[in-house]
């Protein structure tokens, strides 16, 4: 281990920790007031999501590409067990539970497929229509898995983070005009399948004040908490909104709410800093990787990292629908958190081989 410590990517480190020591004290802002088990449960995660990162770190990128499709398979089963298995949680049928920890599969599968994408654009084009035509397949069949749950939010992230790494492996941009329209046609088919209360949700978007105690509760109370921290906040453990238990899910979904209160336009920005930075850093770690695998998982590191943090903060702060989506390294959760940081250990570890050209690094290589 010592040989490889001197070549870690110490500033991604940093931002990760800052991540951190933000989330922790985020959290127990949440759940001071009779949820602080959610708290030291949290710290938990945390341990064992930093034990895989470095576990992750020591694994050479070409094993990686070898554990692609048991990952992928792995994973699809574990959707497939869910409608049998699964733990029924605030009306949704998402979890499995392990006895230790309650798993998400679908949180397995987002990294799964963007893993199985970066494999699979390493030696393959995006123009081709075969090859577009697989991976496409790769991701929609598990994005049907999910979104019977229901979980239109992961589903969303799912199929948007497999379309970036689509087109960062090459697909023309004129696809994309295609794929806006093919999107707007679906539109009548994806509303007459949504469930009620998802219905409910996308007109609680449009019109929050048509059901202020309903549908539109979640958003009005977040917009409340967020416009009330105006620049500095109303101080650490004074915010009233998240005191009160106005807030709904203020320690999953919804805390940004909590910290705009609470640390106002300051704290909310240096959190969206620190996301900038972290984003920026895996980019920056994609555009020296020593080989196109390492490049395409970066990618796709930082494309579900993106997704995470525009979607729930736009639901928050209601300029998009609630779909549910925790907020990265802030919200409670452990499939979540540990599944991002052992995404880091992978982005790491293209770091780590990235200052050394291997030998299997050869021209021809799939992995080259």
């Amino acid at each position: 281990m010592t040989r490889w410590m001197p070549r870690l990517d110490w500033m991604l480190l940093l931002i990760m920790l800052c991540l951190a020591v933000f989330g922790l004290v985020t959290l127990y802002a949440a759940v001071h007031q009779g949820g602080i088990v959610l708290w030291q449960r949290q710290v938990i995660y945390w341990l064992v999501g930093l034990s895989m990162f470095f576990i992750v770190c020591l694994i050479p990128i070409r094993l990686l590409a070898l554990m692609t499709w048991p990952a992928y398979l792995g994973a699809l089963l574990a959707l497939l067990l869910v409608p049998v298995l699964g733990e029924v949680q605030m009306g949704a049928r998402r979890w499995l539970d392990l006895g230790v920890i309650n798993v998400q599969p679908s949180e397995l599968m987002k990294w799964a497929l963007m893993l199985l994408m970066a494999h699979w654009f390493a030696s393959r084009h995006a123009s081709s229509l075969r090859d577009l035509s697989l991976a496409l397949l790769f991701a929609v069949l598990p994005a049907g898995l999910i979104v019977i749950q229901p979980d239109l939010g992961t589903t969303l992230l799912l199929l948007l983070s497999a379309t970036v790494m689509v087109f960062a492996a090459g697909l023309p941009w004129r696809w994309a005009a295609y794929g806006a329209a093919a999107s707007l046609i679906s539109l009548p088919v994806l509303w007459l399948n949504m469930h009620t209360y998802q219905k409910q949700r996308v007109l609680s978007f449009l019109d929050p004040e048509a059901d202020p105690l309903g549908a539109g509760y979640h958003v009005i109370q977040s917009s409340i908490a967020i416009g009330s921290g105006g620049v500095f906040g109303k101080g650490y453990l004074h915010g009233t909104q998240a005191r009160l238990h106005f807030l709904p899910e203020q320690h999953t979904d919804f805390i940004f709410a909590v910290l705009a209160e609470e640390g106002g336009l300051i704290a909310s920005g240096l959190l969206l800093l620190l996301y900038g930075l972290l984003i920026s850093r895996i980019v920056s770690i994609a555009s020296r990787a020593a080989t196109r695998f390492g490049a395409m998982l970066c990618i796709g590191v930082a494309a579900i990292f993106s997704l995470y943090v525009c979607i729930n903060i736009g639901m928050v702060s209601g300029v998009m629908p609630v779909v549910g989506v925790p907020l990265p390294f802030v919200s409670y959760g452990g499939s979540a958190l540990i599944t991002m940081l052992a995404a880091l250990g992978m982005v790491m570890r293209v770091h780590i081989e990235s200052r050394d050209k291997l030998p299997w690094q050869r021209p021809g290589s799939p992995f080259a």
